[in-house]
């Protein structure tokens, strides 16, 4: 009896030992995989690593988004004149954002309906104390104090002439600052080839010369700018900001060397009824490039940097 169960444990030992060397066979007949060095398997685990932390970064940001949609104060300021043909779309449009932000509109005098409009659309208006024209940096301030009544944790501009608009254009610039933890986030887009003249021969060589640190921004001169009212505030407290078209890149110069943490965002593509006015005849925007120069200048100045001028060649 006891040889009989000595015979059995061995033939299924040497069945085990046949069985393995059988799968053996098989898989390196199956796989032609060498056996991971210690590099490779080090490499593997810092892989497996980045994606749990990148996972875990995921949920982190999700928390936060959805935090900052709960509980964020969003105002979008629409400086506007004469734009009685798009306002109501505008503010419908920046109603939708997941943020569901206060709108203002900042009438810069219009002679038409857009002041009237803008109240039927469920927008607080108001106006600059001055009357100028052109008058953007006026109605940008303006729109600025009337937000600050209301502290908000982030104020956004958008132009009040955007034919395509969506509601993601105020969701990706205010993520930028809430979710990402930039201090002011700036759209940027593809845009006709004879769009943004006055961005390509005026604002961007002038950058380069004067303040090369922000001439790789694509868009110096955007409409469609945000960020935290705190910086607004820091930006505009004890200024004289420009009152006319100059008022963009102002803010961007400002804001650089105010060390801001300044990011651009993707917005897909740009159109704006106000092309429709300079597509065929671009001297329509002389009076914008001038301003625009004049405030570069001015900048360059105040910085100490008016004699780079002294190196470009000519």
């Amino acid at each position: 009896m006891q040889y009989i169960t000595n015979s059995i444990i061995m033939i299924t030992n040497m069945t085990m030992l046949y069985i393995l060397v059988l799968r053996s066979y098989f898989m390196s007949e199956v796989s032609s995989e060498k056996p991971k060095t210690f590099e490779e398997k080090i490499i593997e685990r810092e892989k497996t690593l980045i994606e749990e932390i990148e996972e875990e970064r995921s949920k982190g940001i999700e928390k936060i988004e959805k935090k900052a949609v709960k509980t964020a104060k969003v105002i979008v300021i629409f400086p506007a004149r004469n734009e009685e043909s798009t306002i109501k779309k505008c503010i419908e449009i920046a109603k939708q954002s997941k943020y569901k932000p206060e709108v203002i509109v900042s009438d810069g005098h219009s002679t038409d309906k857009t002041a009237e409009i803008a109240k039927k659309a469920g927008a607080k208006v108001t106006r600059p104390n001055v009357r100028l024209h052109p008058g953007k940096g006026a109605a940008m301030i303006a729109g600025l104090k009337a937000a600050f009544e209301d502290k908000p944790d982030v104020i956004v501009f958008l132009d009040a002439d955007i034919m395509n608009l969506t509601p993601d254009w105020i969701d990706s610039l205010v993520d930028a600052i809430l979710i990402e933890g930039y201090d002011m986030s700036r759209g940027w887009y593809l845009r006709a080839p004879s769009d943004a003249s006055v961005t390509k021969l005026v604002a961007k060589p002038m950058l380069w010369t004067f303040f090369p640190e922000i001439s790789h921004y694509e868009q110096p001169l955007s409409g469609e700018v945000a960020a935290k009212a705190s910086a607004w505030e820091k930006l505009i407290n004890g200024e004289e900001p420009p009152q006319g078209w100059g008022i963009d890149v102002w803010f961007l110069i400002e804001a650089s060397m105010k060390g801001f943490n300044i990011k651009e965002v993707f917005l897909g593509t740009k159109s704006h009824r106000s092309y429709l006015t300079y597509a065929t005849d671009v001297s329509k925007l002389a009076k914008m490039g001038e301003q625009v120069g004049v405030t570069i200048i001015q900048e360059a100045v105040r910085y100490h940097r008016i004699d780079n001028v002294w190196s470009i060649k000519t």
